[in-house]
């Protein structure tokens, strides 16, 4: 009815009004909330601001004037673009010439060996009185010389990083495992002593040359220049010359092993400790051209890393370290079944070989076990023979010479050794003796093949006193020949005299790249045949920054692990198989500690390195860094201008070589540029074209000295000294300073010193104010705070710096960087200053910073903090701080996230817990090279976490954060809708700078957003079998090689029958 339609409606309208009325309330409650922040007043803020920062920043640091003064010389320049492959090219060649000098100090040493060898009889009742490096200067009680022990004259040498050493005389290294005056070790340093002349004189020769040696078969090791040796506090000297890589990859040919080991029940205790030690000390003489695998039998096999059967890894360190693990895992049980054992090693190196991996050259099954009831000859028949192909190596484990007989006949028949192992002892000595079989046909040939490492950190001496260099390590290659005996009658026998070697610094090959052709972003660098590098700038071997330790794979460091953005290994490839040509591809190149990261093109150039198996790469940015250009002014102006004390030039970049002449050692670059113009050091070799561009440099630039100079003795000028340094640097490595307050009231007394090595130029790159200047709008000035190297990153200075740029385009070079530093806190001053002010003609401010109901903060282009309301938040990341503003502005595109990774980060590895194996550290940016793409491995490295009982670093990869800013965006208001309420915020660009305010809402709090931070997480970097290329030449065999050297032990017991009628005709047949 009627009635009860209008009643149905009042009671609807009636729950209408009330519900209205609450949702009204509830949205006037939320809006009610928002901090309403105007976005006019924000900006008045950022511009008062950014006009007096940037004033006080142009003012101090000269950068109109220098601009000007490269404007008038505009038209007395030429510019050029640099032609990447002709560079790389004639980079390439001054290396190899590099390289040449040093193979021919080699070459020299080998000739000089090898006649001394000749002319030498044996002597067994020989008495020589040799410097024996650990004993020399060493005296009794009485105060008289030890025996071995004379006078040894050692005088501090800078050539040798200050240590120690005479330069008339080579001292002789004896392992502490070998008796000093055996007979074998005498004769060899007697004969050996003709080298010292030949030492002397290539390093007269070639005054770069550093440590030169002899590394005897016998294992002596002989060094020029002469040094003493220290014990460790066990008073025991490990190094053994043979275990080193140089030795190894020059006396052998590249070869593939199997590792057969017995864990029968026979071998219980200590006979499988002893075999355990055995495998180890193998492993150690495997180099990254050899493959290897480790087999354990029983009554079965068991393949000791699983997930590898049937097939060969390069015997890299962290493949060995990772089978090393697994060897702790082996027990003793049950009957050894060798011939099911052999077969599988025939078959797994016959199918390695046909699928073309491996080495293809050499090949070896090493067997260690404690006896064999039987020759197993069916089965050498079926594989091996009549070409044995296939050499067999026998380790004896034990007194006991039952199954001696067996097991050398195997090593006999089949081209090999056999030794008998007793004690642990016995193990590194026996365990050397194939070596000198498998040198057997490269003696035969008298082929002298030279070698080369990868870099490795030179432990010749211990690590404390090497790390003398500006980089804090001494990164080298060695190149190695071996030593053969040219006596006729053992010329059959093939006998391995030793290797020589020297090292090259890494460092000589950057003095050959010229850093100012690269410009600003560019680098040179180079890898191996195994694609691993021999020196790039992202090569960190070194961890823990105090304590200089070296990380666990650093010298196996693939080139896709720091140019990971090549995904499909195109550069990598082309380089390891000596292609020369061109590859470009978009980079995200990390700077100032890995938190910040220049997104760039880059151009790379590769050509091979002849002579040696290394391959040289240039990569040149895109944009400025592809232009060169040249000014001309006279000799003598520029002398005039680089008078001045304020100037320096980079210390690692090659102007003049003074490391060819002694006298020239002590000169700074400067002084030697000076010399070298005024012709005082006619025998100065320098780059005339670099030296030219620093004179041209040193005239425009010089103005800027008495600018300068005007303006700190105007006390009225920076009265409160806010502003401390005035700094620049040009293209050419030159720089210039000065400072507005003393030495000692600089707040950061580090900057722009030795210590502060991002900030100056290096071999490596340029400054970091120079890098991140390059990448800013022309005009505009960067400013940032330096990071700490410690946890907390408190700094208390701001760093300001613009680039100077020849030409109004993208094409002009960068010619040079100012900037200037001052104080954290004066910088904040004039921020809360400009903060303050408002347009309201009453002068009183709707809103300031000093209102609680908002914060406010200035960050930089990467999102770290230079001022905010809480002075401790300083120097972090802003998603740390606001991390729903953050969130927001990712959303909104005002700043992007660029994934990073990195494969050489050390994690701190907790031993105590299964839970997390791995807590990060600071991205303190060696790297688990993991081959094993099975779920095995990864169980495998959670499960031996729960064994270990403390705390250590481990290498790890990483993923990580970084930042930037987008710089079409200039100013940005959002609201952020959190649990009850609206958060907003406005963000504004701080003119002609890489800053921006930002202005937030303090009231409404998003704590249901968590913080952004930049914490890396840790991956599973797997680095699959990738592409390398063989060494060139191999010696696997030769026809003329006498197979009767297999080896021998005491008290062999009597041949069963068969074998005593069968091995003398076998061997007949086979040393033909």
């Amino acid at each position: 009815t009627m009635p009860e339609n209008l009643n149905l409606l009042r009671a609807f309208g009636v729950f209408f009004f009330i519900f209205w009325t609450a949702f009204n309330t509830a949205l006037v409650d939320v809006v009610g909330s928002e901090q309403q922040i105007p976005l006019s007043v924000v900006k008045l803020w950022a511009s008062a601001f950014g006009g007096e920062i940037k004033s006080i920043a142009a003012k101090y640091s000269g950068s109109q004037l220098l601009q000007k003064k490269y404007k008038e010389y505009e038209k007395d320049v030429a510019i050029e673009e640099i032609d990447g492959l002709q560079l790389v090219k004639k980079l390439a060649k001054n290396m190899e010439e590099m390289f040449h000098k040093k193979s021919e100090a080699v070459r020299r040493l080998v000739e000089a060996a090898e006649d001394a060898y000749l002319k030498h009889e044996f002597d067994a009742d020989l008495q020589y009185e040799y410097f024996n490096a650990v004993l020399i200067n060493e005296r009794d009680e009485e105060g008289n010389y030890l025996e071995l022990g004379k006078e040894f004259i050692l005088v501090p040498n800078d050539h040798f990083n200050n240590l120690p050493v005479n330069i008339s005389l080579s001292d002789v290294q004896v392992p502490t495992n070998m008796y000093n005056k055996d007979p074998a070790i005498v004769n060899g340093v007697y004969w050996s002593e003709s080298l010292n002349k030949v030492f002397v004189d290539n390093f007269d020769r070639d005054p770069s040359l550093i440590w030169q040696y002899f590394g005897s078969a016998k294992g002596f090791f002989r060094q020029y220049p002469g040094i003493k040796w220290e014990p460790d506090e066990n008073g025991v000297i490990a190094f053994d010359c043979r275990n080193r890589k140089w030795y190894i990859q020059a006396a052998t040919s590249p070869k593939d092993v199997v590792i057969l080991v017995d864990v029968s029940g026979s071998m219980k205790g200590l006979r499988l400790t002893i075999a355990k030690q055995t495998v180890s000390s193998i492993l150690d003489t495997l180099g990254d051209d050899d493959f290897f695998n480790i087999i354990a039998y029983n009554e079965e096999l068991h393949y000791v890393e699983p997930c590898l059967n049937g097939t060969l890894v390069q015997a890299d360190r962290a493949n060995k370290e990772h089978f090393r693990e697994h060897l702790d895992k082996l027990f003793a049980k049950g009957i050894g079944m060798l011939d099911i054992a052999l077969n599988e090693a025939f078959n797994m190196l016959n199918e390695f070989n046909h699928t073309g991996q491996g080495s293809i050259c050499s090949q070896a099954i090493m067997l260690i076990t404690d006896g064999a009831v039987d020759t197993y000859d069916t089965i050498f028949a079926k594989y091996n023979w009549p070409d044995r192909k296939v050499r067999i190596f026998t380790y004896l484990i034990g007194r006991e010479a039952a199954f001696a007989d067996n097991l050398k006949w195997m090593a006999c028949a089949n081209k090999g050794f056999f030794t008998q192992i007793s004690t642990l002892a016995d193990v590194q000595e026996n365990v050397m003796e194939y070596l000198h079989v498998l040198s057997r046909p490269k003696v035969i040939d008298q082929e002298h093949d030279v070698v080369w490492t990868e870099a490795y950190i030179d432990s010749t001496v211990s690590l404390h006193d090497k790390l003398a260099d500006d980089q804090g390590l001494v990164l080298m290659t060695t190149v190695a020949m071996p030593v053969f005996s040219k006596q006729n009658e053992t010329r059959s026998k093939g006998i391995l005299l030793g290797v020589v070697g020297t090292d090259v610094p890494v460092k000589e090959l950057l003095k050959t790249i010229p850093k100012y052709k690269l410009g600003i972003h560019g680098y040179a660098f180079a890898i191996t045949n195994n694609g691993y590098i021999l020196t790039h700038p992202e090569l960190r071997p070194l961890y823990e920054e105090g304590k200089k330790r070296r990380k666990p794979n650093y010298s196996s460091v693939d080139l896709s692990e720091v140019e990971w953005e090549d995904r499909d290994d195109v550069l990598r490839n082309a380089m390891v198989n000596r292609k020369t040509g061109k590859f470009s591809m978009e980079v995200k190149k990390t700077v100032d500690k890995g938190k910040r990261v220049l997104v760039m093109t880059n151009d790379y150039y590769y050509t091979d390195i002849k002579g040696t198996p290394f391959s040289l790469g240039v990569a040149l940015s895109r944009g400025h860094g592809k232009y060169f250009f040249r000014g001309n002014v006279t000799v003598e102006e520029g002398l005039h201008d680089l008078e001045h004390p304020d100037v320096s030039l980079a210390d690692e970049w090659s102007y003049c070589n003074t490391d060819l002449h002694p006298e020239h050692r002590q000169m700074t670059q400067l002084e030697a540029i000076k010399r070298y113009l005024t012709g005082k050091e006619p025998l100065l070799q320098c780059d005339k074209e670099l030296i030219q561009e620093v004179l041209f440099d040193a005239v425009v630039s010089a103005p800027i000295e008495a600018y300068w100079t005007s303006l700190a003795l105007n006390k009225s000028e920076n009265s409160d000294k806010g502003v401390e340094v005035a700094f620049l640097g040009t293209r050419t490595g030159l720089s210039r300073i000065n400072l507005f307050v003393g030495p000692e009231q600089l707040t950061n007394q580090d900057f722009l010193t030795a210590e502060d090595k991002e900030n100056i130029f290096n071999a490596d790159h340029f400054p970091l104010w120079y890098r991140r200047a390059a990448e800013q709008i022309p005009g505009s000035f960067v400013y940032s705070i330096p990071f700490s190297t410690e946890t907390a990153n408190k700094s208390n200075v701001v760093t300001a710096s613009t680039a100077i740029q020849l030409l109004d385009d993208r094409k002009s070079p960068v010619v040079a960087a100012v900037g200037i530093q001052m104080k954290l806190e004066f910088f904040q001053r004039k921020f809360w200053t400009a903060s303050r002010q408002c347009a309201s003609l009453d002068g009183r401010c709707a809103i300031s910073c000093d209102d609680e109901a908002i914060s406010c903060y200035l960050i930089d282009n990467n999102g770290f903090i230079l001022v905010s309301e809480d002075y401790r938040q300083t120097g972090y990341f802003f998603g740390e701080v606001e991390g729903a503003v953050m969130n927001k502005l990712l959303t909104m595109g005002s700043f992007k996230r660029i994934t990073l990774y990195d494969y050489q980060a050390m994690c701190r590895t907790n031993k105590e817990s299964s839970d997390s194996a791995h807590s990060l550290l600071d991205v303190s940016m060696v790297n688990f090279l993991s081959i094993f793409p099975c779920n095995h491995q990864r169980k495998y490295f959670m499960a031996i976490v729960t064994q270990r009982l403390k705390q250590t670093l481990e290498p790890c990869d990483t993923e990580y954060p970084a930042f930037v800013s987008e710089r079409t965006i200039k100013e940005t208001t959002g609201n952020i809708a959190c649990d009850d309420c609206f958060k907003s915020f406005v963000i504004q660009q701080i003119p002609s700078s890489n800053l921006f305010m930002v202005v937030v809402d303090n009231e409404c709090f998003c704590d249901s957003v968590p913080p952004i931070t930049m914490a890396p997480i840790e991956i599973r970097y797997i680095l699959l079998f990738k592409i390398r290329r063989r060494p060139e030449s191999c010696h696997g065999f030769h026809p003329e090689e006498n197979a009767r050297e297999c080896g021998g032990v005491s008290g062999l017991s009597a041949k069963p029958p068969l074998v005593a009628l069968v091995l003398p005709l076998l061997l007949m047949i086979f040393s033909r």
